[in-house]
C-alpha cells in the first residue's frame, strides 16, 4: 500500500462486530482493517466488473470509494449488474451506486464522479486515489486508465469479461507490466464484439470482478501474492483457470525505458 497516513482511530463497536472476521484473521487483524479504513480506491465502471467490485470493497471496510461512471441504469443492466435494481431504473449509476454502498455499508465515505472517463477527467480524478479498479468495457478507455496511473504512480487492478470468459490482473505495480505492455495497440475495429453484440454470461462479472477486489483488499493490507506479471484467464464454460506470464515491456512507450528517461 502506500506510505500515506494510516487511521490509528479505534474501531466502534459496530465497526469491531462488522468487521469481525476480518480482525481474526492473521493476515488482517486492526491494523490492515484500519488500512483498509485509511484506503482510497477508485472503481471506473459501475456496471458488471464495478458492481462486484464496489460491493465487496465497500463490505470489506475501504474507507472512501469513488464510483466513476456516466450511465444510466436500464433494464437489460439488471442481468449482470447486481449492484443495481428495478427501483434504479433511469437513474444515474452513480447515484444508484451510492445508494447501494451506502445501506451496504453506512461507514464510508463514498465519492461519485458523473463523468465520461477521458485523458482530462481521468487525471483530474486520479490523483486523489491510492489505487485504481477496471470496471470499464472498451480498449480506449483502459489506455486512458492506465496512462493517468503510470503518471500518477497509482497501481491499476484490470479486469475484462467477454461471453464465457475473462481477464485479471495487477498492472502499474513497481517492477510490472502495464496495460500497453499486454496490449501495445487496441485490435483492429470489427474483430471483437461488444458485449453488447455477443453477450455476457450473467455471473462471468462476479467472478471477475471478485478477483479484482481480493486483489485490491490484498494491495490495501500489504499480504499473499498479487497478480502482479501474471494475466489470470478465465473460461466459465469449461471453469478452468489459466495464468499466463505477462512481463514488463522494456521497450514500451508508456513505462519502458525510454518512458523513463523522458521523465527524468
Amino acid at each position: 500500500m502506500s506510505d500515506r497516513t494510516i487511521d490509528k482511530s479505534e474501531f466502534t463497536p459496530e465497526e469491531r462486530e462488522r468487521y469481525a472476521r476480518h480482525l481474526i484473521l492473521p493476515s488482517v487483524g486492526e491494523d490492515g482493517q484500519r488500512r483498509l479504513k485509511s484506503a482510497r480506491v477508485l472503481v471506473v465502471g459501475a456496471g458488471g466488473l464495478g458492481s462486484a467490485v464496489s460491493l465487496y470493497l465497500a463490505a470489506a471496510g475501504v474507507g472512501c470509494l469513488g464510483i466513476a461512471d456516466d450511465d444510466k441504469v436500464s433494464v437489460s443492466n439488471l442481468q449482470r449488474q447486481i449492484l443495481h435494481g428495478t427501483s434504479t431504473l433511469d437513474r444515474s449509476k452513480t447515484a444508484s451506486a451510492r445508494h447501494r454502498l451506502e445501506d451496504l455499508n453506512p461507514n464510508l465515505e463514498i465519492r461519485t464522479h458523473r463523468v465520461r472517463i477521458s485523458e482530462n477527467s481521468m487525471s483530474a480524478i486520479a490523483e486523489s486515489y491510492d489505487l485504481v479498479v477496471d470496471g470499464t468495457d472498451n480498449f480506449e478507455t483502459r489506455y486512458v486508465i492506465n496512462d493517468a496511473c503510470l503518471h500518477f504512480r497509482i497501481p491499476y487492478v484490470y479486469g475484462a469479461v467477454h461471453q464465457f470468459e475473462g481477464q485479471a490482473s495487477v498492472l502499474c505495480a513497481r517492477n510490472g507490466p502495464c496495460y500497453r505492455c499486454l496490449f501495445p495497440s487496441p485490435p483492429p475495429d470489427g474483430t471483437i464484439k461488444s458485449g453488447r453484440e455477443a453477450g455476457i454470461l450473467a455471473s462471468i462479472p462476479g467472478v471477475i470482478g471478485t478477483i479484482q477486489a481480493t486483489e485490491a483488499i490484498k494491495w490495501i493490507v500489504g499480504m499473499g501474492d498479487l497478480l502482479i506479471g501474471r494475466l489470470l484467464v478465465l473460461d466459465g464454460a469449461a471453469m478452468r483457470f489459466v495464468e499466463i506470464r505477462a512481463d514488463k515491456n522494456p521497450a514500451c512507450p508508456a513505462c519502458g525505458r525510454s518512458a523513463n528517461e523522458e521523465e527524468r
